[in-house]
This record gives structure tokens, C-alpha cells and sequence, in this order.
């Protein structure tokens, strides 16, 4: 091992285990992201001056926004991840794109899950569906954030062989030391995007409907391909043409959606 490469901390990954019943962290940080997410909606809800107007849910609508949500992450989050990342074995072996407890999930495709839920209840409820779309980017960095240090935890995801003083061996990757690039992304994507967000709803971003998923959109976007200069590509997939990795694609519209999510909200009365 390198002199100056830090060990792998080797954290189970299973948390808790009463006989043949295990809850893993990656599991964990999907409940507690949910809580706190459900949570953080039914507060920001509760301030109508934070909106200008009625906000868009009560706390029974945030109980329904917590269940889209959390339907539209998983079943998007695995469609995601079976057609952007590995659709060939997926169309080989159909039955384990089922498999979720084998892992595998995209947050691009649980963005698209978690967009078409939120039509669903934007029609449902008769509101204007950039305000559900607010509502949910505003939480979306808690599940970022948690997710990034499972992933962190598990010793998967890591990053590319490094030089730097915190580089880490993980136990998976080879002898090399590598960026520790899950936590990179936790800061950014997770902690640093939820700071900047928050200073955005407190200054108004909630009275321009699309304002801050837009502002989420972007940041989003911005970070992960930061990131994923940092992060080792996926085995099977590599480096696409002109160095690209398949985050850095789509992550690219999702800047893009968000430039025009700003623009639409530039226009609407605070």
C-alpha cells in the first residue's frame, strides 16, 4: 500500500441484523432521506409567506408527495439505471432488472420517475406543476447527501487513482489509492447545493414558480460533472467519446432544463 494512502475505513454495510433480517445503510439512508424530506416539505408548506399564496399542499398533500416521491425514485431510479447504463445484460437476463436488492439505481432516471409522479399529483390536486417541482428539488440534496455516504460506506462508486494526501485504497478497487469522490459528490451534490437552495427560498425562490428547480437543476448539473472528473467510470461503460463518462451526459440537458426553468421564472410575478 502507498505510504501516503489512507485504508478504507471498513464499515459494515449491514447496520442492523436480528437473525436472517438485515437493514443495510444504503437502505437506511432511503428512509431517513424520505423522513426528512417528507418532513422539510410539510414545514416549508406550513409558511405561506415563504410563497406569496397558498402553498401547494397541506399536510395530507405532503403525505401523498411523500409517496410519489418515493415511488417515482425506485421504479425510475432502476428503469433508469437498466436503460443509461447497462442495457444489454439487463435484455439477456430481464428478471434481475426486479432484482433491486442487487443494486443498481440512476438518479437521472429517478429524476424523470420523480417528474412524472409529480404531474400525476400536480393534476390531482389543480396546481401549477413548477410549484410541486420547487417543492421537491428544495429536498431532493437530503437524499443526495445520504446517499453519496452509503455509497461512501459500501466501498462502491469510488474514484480515480490519486495522488492526493487523502487518497484511499478501498477494498474493491485495486491496490492504487483513489479519490474518495462519493464524498466529494456528498458535498457538493448533497450539502453545498441544500445550503444554497435554502438562502433561495428564504430570499423569495418559492414566489417564482421554477425558480429554484431551476436553480437545483443547474446546480445539479454542475456538480456532478465536476464530480465526475474525480469519479472512476463504470467498468462496463468506461469513458465515452471526447473523455466524457455517461454522467457527465446527462447531466448536460439537465442544465439546460434548468436554464429554461430560470428563464420561465424570470417572467412570473413575484
Amino acid at each position: 500500500m502507498p505510504l501516503l494512502a489512507i485504508p478504507f475505513p471498513m464499515i459494515d454495510p449491514v447496520a442492523v441484523s436480528i437473525g436472517p433480517f438485515a437493514i443495510r445503510w444504503y437502505a437506511l439512508s432511503y428512509v431517513t432521506s424520505l423522513i426528512l424530506g417528507w418532513w422539510l416539505a410539510r414545514t416549508l408548506c406550513r409558511h405561506e409567506e415563504l410563497w406569496g399564496r397558498t402553498p401547494p399542499l397541506d399536510d395530507r398533500g405532503t403525505d401523498d408527495f411523500l409517496l410519489y416521491m418515493a415511488v417515482g425514485i425506485v421504479l425510475g431510479g432502476r428503469l433508469g439505471y437498466v436503460l443509461f447504463y447497462n442495457p444489454a445484460y439487463y435484455l439477456s437476463n430481464p428478471l434481475e432488472a426486479l432484482a433491486l436488492w442487487h443494486g443498481g439505481m440512476s438518479f437521472h432516471g429517478g429524476l424523470i420517475g420523480c417528474i412524472l409522479a409529480l404531474w400525476v399529483l400536480a393534476r390531482r390536486n389543480g396546481r401549477s406543476i413548477f410549484e410541486l417541482f420547487d417543492l421537491a428539488a428544495a429536498v431532493t440534496p437530503i437524499g443526495l447527501f445520504f446517499g453519496r455516504i452509503a455509497n461512501f460506506v459500501n466501498g462502491e462508486l469510488w474514484g480515480r487513482v490519486a495522488d492526493v494526501p487523502w487518497a484511499m485504497v478501498f477494498p474493491d478497487a485495486g491496490p492504487e489509492p483513489r479519490h474518495p469522490s462519493q464524498l466529494y459528490q456528498a458535498a457538493l451534490e448533497g450539502a453545498l447545493t441544500f445550503a444554497i437552495l435554502m438562502l433561495v427560498v428564504r430570499a423569495g425562490g418559492l414566489k417564482r414558480p421554477g425558480l429554484v428547480s431551476g436553480v437545483f437543476l443547474v446546480l445539479y448539473g454542475t456538480f456532478r460533472i465536476v464530480g465526475e472528473h474525480f469519479r472512476q467510470p463504470d467498468a462496463h461503460i468506461g469513458f465515452l467519446a471526447g473523455g466524457l463518462t455517461m454522467g457527465m451526459l446527462l447531466s448536460l440537458p439537465m442544465i439546460l432544463l434548468g436554464a429554461a426553468f430560470l428563464w420561465r421564472a424570470r417572467k412570473v410575478a413575484a
